[in-house]
């Protein structure tokens, strides 16, 4: 059941985003590949959730925003040692909306945050809606695959932060600090999409 609501999840947010939506550097074609490759994996093992599964797993991860400022939230990976939204393992579990605004509270310290439905107005099903999808490899002895289906959050920037053992550091940035502290292409990508939102 919940396998078949990420499946629907995943083909609104193609549907969204297909929609002729402006914004700056996006590409279709990218889009339609991503989520095609999300539904291939979905559908090619019953253990896509779990972080024991080697060849790679699904994630679930959010873009913490704060219309007020206009800052997102970043966190410093202390493995990785890159700045990057908030997010982590499923470890089996399938409804990943919730395990991305978990980890948003245990990695930011935050105790008001929600999503933010960005979809609204749009008759999409699917609340919250994914609000980007990557796939990324995660380096190591054990290399695998991240399928991240990423969230948009927002929060109140004033609220106190408290760092996690996953991380380094934590911080709110504009727009053009965060794109200068994340040059990945998938970072870049977020970025620009919630710009045009914002």
């Amino acid at each position: 059941m919940h396998r078949s609501a990420l499946r629907q999840a995943l083909e609104d947010y193609l549907a969204t985003w297909a929609s002729g939506r402006p914004v700056k550097g996006f590409d279709l074609a990218r889009e339609r590949m991503a989520t095609a490759r999300f539904l291939e994996f979905l559908d090619s093992t019953p253990h896509c959730f779990e972080r024991s599964h080697p060849v790679g797993h699904l994630t679930g991860s959010a873009l913490v925003y704060c219309p007020a400022t206009r800052r997102v939230l970043l966190t410093l990976h202390r493995k990785l040692g890159k700045w990057l939204q908030l997010g982590g393992h499923a470890d089996g579990c399938p409804r990943l909306a919730q395990v991305a605004l978990q980890e948003v509270g245990e990695e930011s310290g935050l105790s008001q945050f929600s999503f933010w439905d960005y979809e609204q107005g749009l008759e999409v099903p699917t609340r919250p809606l994914p609000f980007d999808l990557d796939v990324h490899l995660i380096p190591g002895q054990l290399a695998h695959l991240h399928y991240d289906v990423r969230y948009l959050v927002r929060a109140d920037s004033a609220q106190p932060l408290k760092v996690s053992p996953e991380s380094e550091d934590l911080g709110w940035f504009s727009f053009e600090q965060a794109r200068e502290l994340c040059p990945e292409e998938s970072m870049q990508r977020q970025f620009a999409k919630l710009e045009a939102l914002a």
